[in-house]
């Protein structure tokens, strides 16, 4: 996690910082040099303009021959110094007349190149960056106006030049100010993203460390959850998927325990008796009466594996519903003929037989199985002389089918058990020898694969309930929009079994 994740989210965030920082420096450069630029044109503009003003006042004409001042230079001297820069005046040919320049001066040695005299005579007016034809060593802003005498003949230009070594000046200082702020933003930015990028992954990485527990059977450990965004949502339904796994584990750990004490039990009988018929310790006058017990063993496996076999297609989902409609109640009355025996045996009287049609649709094969284990322990724990009795409802398109029998019931601390696999109350151990506790189970499974619901109430000593829901059959309409009546076609059996 560290050398992946947090490296490629942190490269990428201070990688775009980076460059979102160069970019800005680059284009703040950019501005920077074209305002400065800009103001540096329109300041020499300005006084070169000044200059002018100043040249044409002090040229006087003497018989038609115009003459400058010699105190021309005493006035641009000052406005030179003011702006950093050289003011000259030339003739037309490009020699200088009069020049501020300090020092050794190339402007009296060096004209002024004629391309540049014949812009500025075509145009009115001159500005760019150059050397002036090697009156300078390196590139200077410069900026020249004509000359204009009183007569309307050009008879010279007024240039003043400055260097465009104040440019390179400038944005040296610009940039050392970026540099330094934007190694602020830097180390604050990169701090930041470190700090975030670690609390972002630390689930992650407990996350991690959390299925490597799991993958060593250990289920008990869970993520903190400290925040309510898209990485806490994510750690809570990983430990919700924890719990999950801890549940199943412990499911599958009681359900192989539970399957292999089911088949053990069958499997030393039988193997016992066979052993005791083969190596004559079983007499042969008892050996049928040891072959029966054999044999009701063996049923007792066949329905332990079909029960196993019911349930792996209900969990798998390859049990498909085919739900038709029809009469859940004739179902009901069908199944309880199947009890015929055992209900005369304990002289139970049946209730609740004696409706109209309740129409339902499901599947009737796998309710008939419901109907039939809820029958069977009904038939199996009811008390001798008891009764059982069914009894239906109708509600918000849901059938609800209730299978109450009289007897001892179920002990509250017992009822949110029963539906475990392979679970049986205190009682039913005693009562029922032949059951492996997997009937109620398969009642729910089924159930559920209705959308609907099943539950239990008990009162010890009194009753015990079973209601479970299905689908209500929608009612046949007319051709006028009306529900047609069904009326009942089935004999109902005895109330009194």
């Amino acid at each position: 996690m560290q050398r992946s994740l947090f490296r490629k989210y942190f490269t990428v965030c201070t990688s775009m910082i980076m460059l979102t920082i160069t970019f800005l420096g680059i284009v703040f450069l950019a501005f920077a040099s074209r305002y400065f630029r800009q103001d540096r044109f329109a300041l020499l503009e300005q006084n070169a303009l000044y200059a002018l003003q100043i040249t044409e006042r002090l040229c006087v004409n003497v018989d038609g021959t115009y003459r400058i001042s010699s105190s021309l230079s005493d006035f641009y001297t000052p406005i030179a110094r003011a702006i950093d820069a050289d003011i000259y005046l030339t003739n037309m040919n490009g020699k200088t007349l009069v020049c501020t320049h300090s020092g050794s001066c190339n402007h009296l040695t060096n004209n002024v190149p004629s391309s540049i005299m014949e812009k500025l005579e075509s145009d009115g007016h001159f500005s760019g960056v150059s050397t002036l034809g090697g009156i300078y060593s390196s590139s200077y802003y410069t900026v020249a106006f004509p000359l204009v005498l009183g007569d309307g003949r050009v008879a010279g230009a007024v240039f003043i030049s400055s260097s465009a070594q104040n440019l390179t000046n400038f944005l040296i200082e610009i940039l050392q100010m970026f540099l330094v702020s934007a190694a602020c933003v830097i180390i604050i930015a990169f701090s930041v993203i470190y700090f975030v990028t670690s609390n972002m992954v630390r689930p992650l990485r407990c996350m991690v460390s959390a299925t490597e527990s799991f993958t060593r059977g250990d289920f008990t450990v869970r993520v903190p959850v400290t925040e309510m965004d898209e990485i806490g949502r994510l750690s809570m339904a990983f430990n919700n998927m924890a719990a999950s796994l801890a549940q199943q584990e412990n499911v599958r750990r009681s359900f192989i325990a539970n399957v292999s004490h089911e088949l053990k039990t069958p499997m030393t009988t039988i193997g016992g008796f066979v052993d005791g018929i083969i190596d004559g310790t079983i007499p042969p006058e008892k050996q049928r009466h040891y072959l029966s017990i054999v044999s009701s063993e063996v049923k007792r496996l066949s329905r332990l594996v079909r029960s196993m076999l019911n349930i792996a297609r209900l969990e798998s989902g390859e049990m498909k519903l085919s739900p038709t409609s029809f009469d859940i109640n004739s179902v009901v009355c069908s199944t309880i003929f199947t009890f015929e025996q055992a209900i005369d045996a304990k002289n139970l009287e049946i209730r609740g037989l004696d409706v109209d049609r309740v129409m339902v649709s499901a599947d009737e094969d796998l309710i008939h199985q419901v109907v039939y284990n809820l029958l069977e322990n009904a038939v199996k724990f009811v008390n001798d002389k008891g009764y059982i009795e069914v009894s239906y409802r109708t509600e918000n398109k849901m059938t609800y089918v209730s299978i109450k029998n009289s007897g001892e019931g179920i002990s509250k601390d017992e009822i949110s058990k029963v539906f475990e696999r392979f679970y049986k109350t205190d009682r039913s151990r005693s009562q029922d020898k032949t059951g492996v506790g997997l009937g109620l189970n398969i009642v729910r499974s089924i159930i559920n694969l209705h959308k609907g619901e099943v539950i239990v109430r008990s009162a010890e000593g009194e009753y015990c309930e079973f209601t479970f829901s299905v689908p209500s059959a929608p009612k046949p309409v007319s051709r006028h929009g009306s529900p047609i009546s069904q009326p009942s076609e089935k004999e109902l059996p005895s109330a009194n079994k």
